[in-house]
């Protein structure tokens, strides 16, 4: 069974943030299957590359995956396909799995409803926040990250051109960067993207005081809902984001027969 949404949220501003999560994590290189976005970003983020069943289309689920496996192969990249509360056709999670797909990789998507009582945004002595160009703000997290050039790459490759804009920053405490994040808004809708914290900079609330630099700035241009989606065994991250106001609004996870997928 497909995952289900929190009573408690609006499911027509949940259908528009999963909308705007698409919007700001597609890449250039995409194309559309009977009903099936098929994404094929050679970076770390799995969101652009792997297939989002966004509409029912009119063939067999296995007659598409037939379809896919050899542009994923093309593409050099693992075929992966994930699972929402909006993918259609209901149920196509347990299909797949039918046909040897693995389920991994949790993820809750958190709201917060409501930004206007996130508009403090002061900082102590020492804290500093700074915008910077998208392209050395994948760098920097991919350096965080230790992740390949490659991905950092395809990472800035992938903000530059990003149909929805995005707004970086790095957080310095003495000069020295310790934590680094950036959101994307669409209309009054936020979402925070890559919020990291240096490994040896956890624990002091540098994450908290970034986002809510993020959306207070978000607020003033506009914005009055905000997004996030985190792993859901990331629970020391998850306590931050329920301090700032955000709850559990919908969970997804991923698919696939490949093992390296993970």
């Amino acid at each position: 069974m497909n995952p289900v949404i929190a009573r408690t949220f609006d499911p027509y501003l949940l259908s528009r943030v999963e909308d705007a999560g698409l919007n700001a994590s597609a890449p250039p290189q995409q194309r559309w299957i009977d009903g099936w976005l098929i994404r094929l970003s050679p970076g770390k983020a799995k969101r652009a590359r792997c297939i989002n069943a966004v509409a029912a289309g009119r063939m067999p689920a296995a007659h598409k995956l037939a379809l896919c496996e050899p542009v994923y192969a093309q593409a050099e990249l693992p075929l992966i396909v994930r699972i929402t509360p909006f993918s259609e056709p209901i149920g196509l999670d347990a299909m797949l799995e039918s046909m040897g797909l693995q389920r991994f990789d949790d993820t809750r998507v958190m709201v917060l409803q409501d930004l206007a009582g996130n508009a403090d945004s002061s900082l102590p002595v020492g804290v500093s926040i700074h915008a910077v160009g998208l392209e050395a703000f994948a760098q920097r997290v991919g350096a965080l990250r230790g992740s390949p050039l490659s991905q950092r790459l395809a990472h800035g490759q992938r903000l530059v051109q990003s149909p929805v804009p995005f707004h970086a920053f790095e957080l310095r405490m003495d000069n020295d960067v310790v934590a680094c994040g950036q959101f994307a808004q669409e209309a009054d809708l936020v979402g925070l993207y890559d919020i990291f914290t240096a490994e040896a900079a956890r624990g002091r609330g540098f994450a908290s005081l970034l986002c809510t630099h993020l959306l207070a700035e978000a607020h003033q241009r506009g914005a009055r809902h905000a997004y996030l989606q985190v792993d859901g065994d990331n629970h020391a991250a998850r306590a931050v984001y329920h301090r700032l106001g955000f709850g559990d609004a919908y969970a997804y996870h991923y698919l696939s027969r490949d093992p390296s997928a993970a």
